[in-house]
């Protein structure tokens, strides 16, 4: 009886002490958003990646592309996948011009657009302005050449061309040592801020940055 009740205990014990599962944050709970941008020649130059023509095919001439506008917070990365129905055709032929393709319209929909606590057309109504307020460096509109640039010069070249943003705005990301998007923090209503360490930073000294085919 001594033994059962001890090993009852311990079970006790064991569950009361095991770490409890976070619940996902609420639709609309973070602090800021990620503009994120894709160096499209890297993600077409990647072996295993889904190559859709519209991003992909010979003679698009296609730099930076949208990625997503994500829920973000301070510390970590925001709510993901808050439910939600598909993206009407409407709103995806609106948004081909700045995110290249259907498909990754309805997942970036599916993946942030539900956590930001918007309608799907008021969502990428704000994608569409978050991106029309960031100006491109000259250098990174069509480049023939591969270049090759520490994260520093190309969040440099950024903030040069975006002078009202603060400089600490824009962050860049790489893969196997070459370019792969360049961030961009904006508060809730668009305003620029500085992003916070959640946003990431490449750790690469130097970047290949690849050409616009």
């Amino acid at each position: 009886m001594r033994n059962a009740l001890i090993v009852a205990a311990l079970l006790v014990s064991v569950s009361s002490s095991a770490p409890k599962k976070k619940k996902p944050a609420p639709s609309g709970s973070f602090t800021y958003y990620l503009l994120t941008l894709s160096w499209a020649p890297d993600f077409c130059a990647q072996p295993n990646a889904p190559k859709d023509p519209a991003e992909c095919g010979p003679g698009k001439k296609i730099g930076f592309v949208v990625h997503g506008l994500w829920p973000q917070g301070d510390t970590g990365r925001g709510p993901e996948s808050c439910g939600g129905s598909p993206v009407a055709q409407s709103i995806v032929q609106t948004m081909l011009p700045y995110i290249p393709t259907a498909s990754l319209v309805q997942h970036e929909w599916k993946t942030h657009g539900t956590c930001s606590g918007l309608s799907a057309a008021d969502y990428f109504g704000t994608v569409r302005r978050a991106r029309d307020l960031v100006k491109l460096p000259a250098e990174f509109t069509s480049p023939a050449q591969a270049q090759s640039l520490k994260p520093a010069e190309i969040e440099s070249a950024f903030a040069a061309a975006n002078p009202t943003f603060p400089k600490e705005a824009f962050r860049t990301s790489c893969t196997a040592g070459a370019l792969q998007e360049v961030r961009v923090c904006l508060n809730k209503d668009l305003t620029p801020r500085a992003c916070t360490a959640s946003a990431g930073e490449c750790a690469t000294p130097t970047l290949k940055v690849l050409p616009v085919k």
